[in-house]
């Protein structure tokens, strides 16, 4: 018998150094430190104590900081009400629940793209089952006790202390990738683990290297018997990013569903269109979950606070400002209504869904007979970059329908804006809330309910340019022929 060959240890190579983006330190600065407040800013001003906005913020000659912290229900103990221990280790346990179902439940292996190093990363996928567990134990609660069950309520009574520890975690995870990334082998040295920093990661900057992600793909093998190691491998960028803050999402609209039955006594036409709405989009990508392996964030971006805080703070709180909106200020879109959100969906998914789906089989099995036919021109590296289909519409397309989709969040919230007013019920001669649209509130919670979009253009814009540029840098003049055959970028014809 012929010897056994032994397999090549892979070796670290020399990480590729990239410059600055999000404007540097003073960009990381901003973000790091800005956008915690911003979340909190969105709890504060749109809000079930005095309206959305807060009336006061309307008249900034007679406004007050006294006045204004009993509009937007300002704690009573302060900064410290921010933070409740018992709050935080229940949004723990969510976290640990989730990583539990990662390890024990059966799941899709599969391997990711070529690393620098030569190797590849195994990824094991069951974030839909996964999310199917949770979903069902939470409708057999909802079934046995309705809008008062436990989760729902636990969620808006404490909502504010929820985002801390989400926030909490977010950080505390930041500062354990940023440190452990130290521990990446030299280059030259012996490098089993596949470990690797990010391009844009190691610039030397503590702030912006913490902010941006110092390694490439953290991961941690949990020390669990019996386990295979796949199983107890878990890769910290992808958990964070399809587990606890994506399907968070999906739970904050849920509970906001049932505050709003809670109290009306009925579900709105437009609450549940934009819960079905944002459900699909999350249920479909934790389905399609192996599709990430192709993406920037898995293949280009470092892990740190960016996309911690992004995953399970950002994601969930800010994108679920609609259904928060509707559930204090119910509202009817009726048949017409239903119908146009219901068109801007199903342009901008089919767009997004057949865009991704096209490139996820044409880099993974060219030979597909979906993705057979698309033309491409074959780079001097020997990637195939596509000139047909989807792509050829658009350097980005999935981008815009990605940004179409986000539309359908907001419509429903029409001309948004409501004061709540107080008075007696003349049947029971309690005091009672009420949101009403009054001429001088009407269109300022345009501000809050349509940021999501606009936030979301801007973001995809950057993006884009972000990836140009390093598609600029990796493939030199074969991207400029690409681009003289694809002029768009993510809007055919127009941009």
């Amino acid at each position: 018998m012929p010897p056994k060959l032994k397999s090549k240890i892979p070796v670290q190579p020399v990480p590729e150094k990239r410059g600055y983006e999000f404007g540097g330190p003073l960009g990381a600065f901003g973000i790091v430190f800005g956008l915690p407040v911003l979340i909190y800013v969105f709890n504060f001003v749109c809000n079930d104590v005095s309206g959305c906005p807060a009336p006061s913020l309307l008249s900034p000659s007679t406004l007050t900081l006294e006045k204004l912290k009993h509009e937007v229900g300002w704690p009573e103990q302060g900064i410290a009400g921010f933070y409740d221990t018992q709050v935080t280790l229940w949004t723990l346990s969510y976290y640990l629940f989730s990583l539990f179902l990662q390890v024990f439940l059966p799941g899709q292996v599969a391997e990711g793209v070529d690393l620098a190093c030569g190797g590849k990363l195994k990824y094991k996928f069951n974030a839909f089952p996964s999310a199917i567990i949770i979903l069902s134990s939470l409708a057999t609660g909802t079934y046995m006790y309705g809008a008062d069950f436990v989760v729902w309520t636990f969620l808006w009574d404490n909502y504010l202390q929820v985002i801390t520890a989400n926030l909490l975690i977010a950080s505390l995870i930041s500062f354990f990738v940023y440190a452990r990334s130290f521990s990446v082998p030299q280059p030259g040295k012996a490098n089993p683990e596949l470990r690797q920093l990010a391009p844009g990661g190691h610039t030397g900057n503590v702030l912006y290297d913490f902010f941006i992600g110092r390694e490439l793909n953290p991961r941690i093998t949990l020390p669990i018997p019996f386990v295979s190691e796949v199983s107890r491998t878990i890769d910290i960028k992808v958990f964070m990013e399809m587990r606890p803050g994506l399907l968070g999402w999906t739970i904050l609209n849920l509970s906001n569903i049932a505050h709003q039955y809670r109290t009306y006594g009925y579900v709105t036409d437009s609450i549940v269109l934009v819960s079905i709405f944002q459900g699909f989009y999350i249920l479909d990508a934790l389905y399609m979950e192996p599709a990430i392996m192709t993406t920037m964030d898995v293949i280009m971006d470092g892990f740190g606070f960016m996309l911690s805080f992004g995953d399970v703070v950002w994601v969930p709180h800010l994108y679920s400002v609609q259904t928060r909106y509707l559930s204090v200020f119910p509202m009817e879109l009726g048949w017409s209504g239903i119908a146009l959100v219901l068109g801007v969906t199903a342009i901008g998914y089919s767009i997004f869904r057949g865009a991704n789906n096209q490139k996820n089989r044409f880099r993974t099995n060219p030979n597909d007979p979906r993705v057979k036919h698309i033309k491409y021109i074959e780079t001097a590296s020997g990637s195939k970059l596509m000139t047909s289909g989807w792509w050829g519409l658009a350097r980005h397309i999935n981008y815009l329908g990605d940004w179409t989709m986000s539309w359908a969040y907001c419509l429903p919230t029409g001309i948004a804006g409501y004061t709540i007013i107080e008075s007696i019920s003349p049947s029971t001669g309690l005091l009672q809330k009420q949101a009403v649209q009054t001429p001088e509130i009407r269109g300022w919670g345009m501000i809050l309910t349509y940021f999501y979009m606009l936030y979301f253009g801007v973001l995809l814009i950057h993006r884009e340019m972000r990836d140009e540029e390093k598609c600029h840098k990796k493939y030199g003049a074969d991207w400029d022929r690409y681009t003289s055959m694809v002029r768009s970028r993510i809007i055919p014809g127009i941009y």
